[in-house]
């Protein structure tokens, strides 16, 4: 009885125009069909399909035309790699074309399979099919910004893998704008080449999240002006690229990643050097920038302001002259402290004689301090 059940089976499978012929007993007829709902597909994806349409009459029929469109919340795009009629197709015949179409919607996506044809009694006729399935969101991807005490801006980007499967992560790279030159900081250098600080497999796991790091510079023929990196700025876009546990392979760009400048006012002062570490009442050097960041030359005075702990060396209120608009001077200074730990340096005075206006400048930086005299005993 079973196996009379297995001739009828196997009969059954070889009569399946979509059975490949010799590999009936492999079960794929109706594995190979397009079913009407094939389920899901994520934004980034290469969407393929093997469209077949079959003659299973036993007349020849003539002027078919297959067309495969893919029907969006917003457009209809034609994916046929051809738009010219075949001449004819005979009984037991097929006409075979493979789509294939890069996902870049997320919502409900319609694939239409329309067929026309002409019978040997001149009647044309048409019909239509339609696959629905469902565009995804494979990532989540979150970036935060932070400002470095110089023109350098760190980037930080999360990347949350929010599928049922693990995914491969290929390539993670951030692609700077004209402004910028970019550093990645997600190797750990180990002799020749870099190791990846995620080690050597690079799978995120359904709902786990992975953070890379970059260094943004301004190039310097915009480091120079001071005004061009004011306000909103483009930074770059991030491009990612991924496998699924088939293979796929799909890839996303973010759209330009934005970024607030600081503020910095009219007169900017920024560190150029200052020591990590100095002795306790010994004079130590720094060397400061002033930028111009307004639209008018100012001519300034420098004042020093001694705090409890930093007392600076030197004349206050000295002529630092004219500064016109976007334009900087280095002011070397000296000063020590007279407390040991962690000191902040503060105290500085910029006055424009032109508006008198000042401007403070404290918390500037913090160098730790030392006593060279203490017993080293143990």
């Amino acid at each position: 009885m079973q196996l009379r059940k297995w001739d009828l089976f196997g009969r059954l499978m070889k009569e399946d125009p979509s059975t490949i012929k010799g590999a009936e007993t492999l079960m794929l007829g109706e594995m190979l069909t397009l079913p009407q709902n094939f389920g899901n597909i994520f934004l980034g994806e290469t969407f393929s399909s093997y469209i077949s349409v079959h003659n299973d009459s036993i007349q020849v029929v003539k002027d078919i035309l297959v067309k495969a469109d893919l029907q969006t919340s917003s457009q209809r795009l034609n994916l046929s790699a051809s738009n010219n009629a075949v001449t004819e197709l005979k009984p037991e015949c097929c006409i075979d074309d493979v789509i294939h179409h890069e996902v870049k919607e997320i919502g409900t996506h319609i694939l239409v399979c329309a067929v026309s044809y002409t019978t040997q009694a001149g009647e044309k006729l048409y019909f239509r099919k339609f696959f629905k399935f469902q565009v995804l969101k494979p990532l989540d991807v979150k970036t935060k910004f932070y400002n470095a005490e110089t023109d350098e801006v760190f980037l930080e980007a999360q990347i949350q893998n929010i599928t049922t499967s693990p995914m491969f992560m290929e390539k993670v790279s951030l692609e700077p704008s004209m402004m910028y030159n970019v550093t990645e900081l997600n190797t750990v250098d180990t002799g020749d080449e870099g190791t990846s600080t995620f080690g050597k497999m690079s799978y995120l796991q359904p709902m786990d999240t992975r953070q890379y790091l970059y260094c943004l510079k301004p190039k310097p023929e915009f480091a120079e002006k001071a005004g061009v990196i004011k306000g909103v700025t483009v930074i770059g876009k991030l491009d990612i690229v991924w496998k699924t546990n088939l293979g796929e392979r799909g890839r996303l760009q973010t759209s330009q990643l934005q970024r607030m400048a600081p503020g910095y006012g009219d007169v900017r002062l920024s560190l150029e050097m200052i020591p990590d570490t100095v002795n306790l009442e010994e004079p130590f050097d720094i060397t400061c920038k002033i930028t111009n960041c307004s639209e008018r030359t100012m001519d300034l005075v420098l004042e020093m302001c001694n705090t409890r702990s930093i007392h600076w060396c030197g004349v206050s209120g000295r002529q630092l002259g004219k500064v016109s608009p976007s334009a900087s001077l280095t002011l070397p200074l000296k000063l020590l402290s007279s407390v040991q730990g962690l000191q902040s340096i503060s105290g500085l005075r910029l006055t424009d004689t032109f508006l008198k206006r000042t401007y403070e400048y404290d918390d500037i930086a913090q160098v730790c301090v030392v006593c060279p005299y203490m017993s080293r005993e143990t």
